[in-house]
């Protein structure tokens, strides 16, 4: 999901996904230790994808992101 994507979302809606995320992230660490999980690139792209859940919550609290601007 990209940023855009991310922005059109509610508060609570980010930080449900940014939940389920770092939930994941736990998941495929554990497997990655273990010797089941075979793309390990996976978690490189979970990470990423709670970094941009984070910093869009970023914008929405500090209002850097507003309606219109470029």
């Amino acid at each position: 999901m990209f940023a855009e994507e991310i922005r059109k979302l509610s508060v609570s809606e980010i930080q449900t996904q940014l939940e389920d995320a770092r939930e994941e992230l736990l998941r495929l660490r554990f497997r990655h230790a273990t010797g089941e999980l075979k793309d390990t690139n996976i978690l490189k792209q979970t990470r990423q994808k709670i970094a941009r859940y984070l910093s869009v919550l970023k914008e929405m609290e500090t209002g850097a992101h507003r309606e219109g601007e470029a």
